[in-house]
């Protein structure tokens, strides 16, 4: 019998491993051999839920939104080379062989009459229209009505659309309104239906909803870019009815005119201005506010302008300490600080010290919604007024008026040089009777005062305080002794500066 010897622990595990080997070989050797493909590992795959893109969106409005070519006449400009018809008188003395007498030798008499008509002929090519400007727009209507800025077609005296699908078609220009940058074009095409988008109800659009900007920036085409809505209300200095929606989709030169959809592919807003340092997007882009556009738009297409109401004064805000001297609770409304002559307020009994605080029971919370509000009723029609006089509302019926083309100016008030100076200490003012008897010439302003810190300066016209006349430095007194029994912590000075008056409010105890 041959007896076995016990292997050892480690040849055990030597010979284990061994195994192993040949065991991997043979399998990865007769994977080879037999042509089979080597197996991988299966790739990540997220079957989580995704949040819903914009692509249904896009589909069904990018037909609806095409790029605005502008073309303007533009004289040419002065020739600045050497004319053709350039006198030679003095050159004919020059030696044969000089320079300039060839010049003109081969260039001048000879070649006149035929640069001449080159000339011409440039000048009249010159004469066609060129291309000024290039922006988006949008339809509104299956016949051929579209929306775009004013700022695009502005220079333009021939315009071109082109569709998403790259099908051109000319346009003819319906109506601008400059206050509001807004224009109407309209392309007639036989036979042919667009498709167009419908206008939001912009009053439920929130901060932090979603829009897609739809556009031709650059002129690259058809380009699509979404964001959210980052604020509403704003008021940028481009004109007198802003309300602009703030959106930070990415918005350049050329989406101008364009729209801003929600994702019902209704148009919320109308890209108009950018806030850009550089020119470029840095995610601050401003839109007209469908409601505003929806009711302009209508106005252009029905005649081509746009009426609106008008009210005849001038306004100011409401500052904390005007709404503290004349015994309002919260600073809201408009202060009238003059009503123009033959205007509907003055011709309603609307006065300057009047606050507005609401058009036909709707709330005024600033000038600039007052504007908005006016602007948005028809001239002739009456509306109710309300307005904070003597420490109580009224309410005033209105005819309002349409904006005249050219603003009345007032005659100006001849002021004349002190008669002898009287100090109101506790307000920081020296001021004199003026020359005509009506109001108080201010000389002198203390320059560490309240009125200084609210910009009354020398030559300035208190004409009321507190709604009182004044035309001694006597009224100014009672009105502030009136102010303090009341327990007014203001007054509110009416100030007439060339031309124009205002209302500043100042403490009642100075000293």
């Amino acid at each position: 019998m041959t007896t076995s010897t016990p292997l050892s622990r480690s040849r055990k595990r030597f010979m284990a491993a061994a195994a192993s080997v040949a065991i991997a070989g043979a399998i990865g050797l007769g994977g080879v051999a037999g042509g089979t493909a080597p197996v991988f590992a299966q790739a990540v795959r997220v079957e989580a839920p995704q949040a819903p893109g914009f692509a249904d969106v896009v589909d069904q409005v990018s037909p609806a939104v095409v790029s605005v070519q502008v073309k303007a006449k533009i004289d040419p400009a002065a020739d600045r080379g050497m004319s053709p018809f350039m006198d030679q008188r003095g050159f004919d003395n020059l030696p044969d062989d000089h320079p300039l007498k060839r010049f003109f030798r081969q260039f001048g008499e000879d070649g006149n009459q035929d640069r001449g008509q080159r000339y011409n002929n440039r000048r009249d090519r010159d004469a066609r229209p060129r291309p000024v400007a290039q922006g988006s727009g949008f339809f509104i209507s299956d016949d051929g009505y579209l929306v775009t800025n004013n700022h695009v077609v502005e220079d333009g005296t021939a315009y071109t659309v082109v569709t998403d699908d790259g099908k051109e078609y000319d346009a003819k220009l319906i109506g601008t309104d400059p206050r509001t940058d807004l224009a109407v074009l309209k392309v007639d095409a036989a036979d042919t239906k667009f498709t167009y988008v419908g206008f939001a109800d912009d009053s439920k659009v929130r901060v932090g909803d979603w829009v897609v900007a739809v556009g031709n920036p650059f002129g690259l085409g058809g380009t699509v870019t979404a964001g959210i809505v980052s604020a509403r209300g704003r008021d940028i200095g481009a004109g007198p009815y802003d309300d602009f929606i703030q959106i930070d989709a990415a918005v350049n030169r050329g989406n101008s005119g364009g729209p801003a959809f929600n994702l019902n592919g209704e148009v919320v807003g109308i890209n108009t201005a950018i806030f850009s340092p550089s020119g470029g997007n840095v995610g601050i882009a401003f839109a007209i506010p469908a409601s505003t556009a929806k009711q302009v738009v209508a106005d252009l297409m029905k005649s081509g302008t746009v009426q609106r109401g008008w009210l005849g004064v001038e306004i100011q805000p409401v500052t904390k300490d005007i709404a503290e001297s004349l015994g309002l609770t919260k600073e809201a409304g408009a202060l009238v600080a003059s009503a123009q002559d033959d205007g509907p307020a003055k011709k309603a009994g609307i006065a300057a010290g009047d606050i507005i605080t609401a058009v036909d029971g709707k709330e005024v919370a600033s000038p600039k919604e007052l504007s908005r509000l006016v602007a948005g009723i028809a001239p002739g029609k009456s509306v109710d007024v309300t307005v904070w006089r003597s420490g109580k509302s009224e309410t005033l019926k209105v005819g309002l008026g349409e904006i005249p083309g050219a603003n009345k100016q007032a005659s100006a008030d001849e002021k004349s040089d002190a008669r002898e100076p009287s100090s109101l200490a506790d307000l920081g003012l020296t001021v004199t009777n003026s020359e005509d008897g009506k109001g108080l010439v201010v000389t002198d302003v203390d320059p560490s005062s309240d009125a200084a810190d609210r910009g009354i300066q020398a030559g300035d016209v208190i004409t009321a305080v507190n709604a009182m006349e004044v035309n001694a430095p006597a009224d100014v007194t009672k009105a502030l002794d009136q102010a303090e029994k009341a327990g007014r912590k203001a007054v509110l000075f009416q100030i007439s500066r060339e031309n124009s008056n205002r209302f500043v409010a100042l403490p009642v105890n100075q000293g």
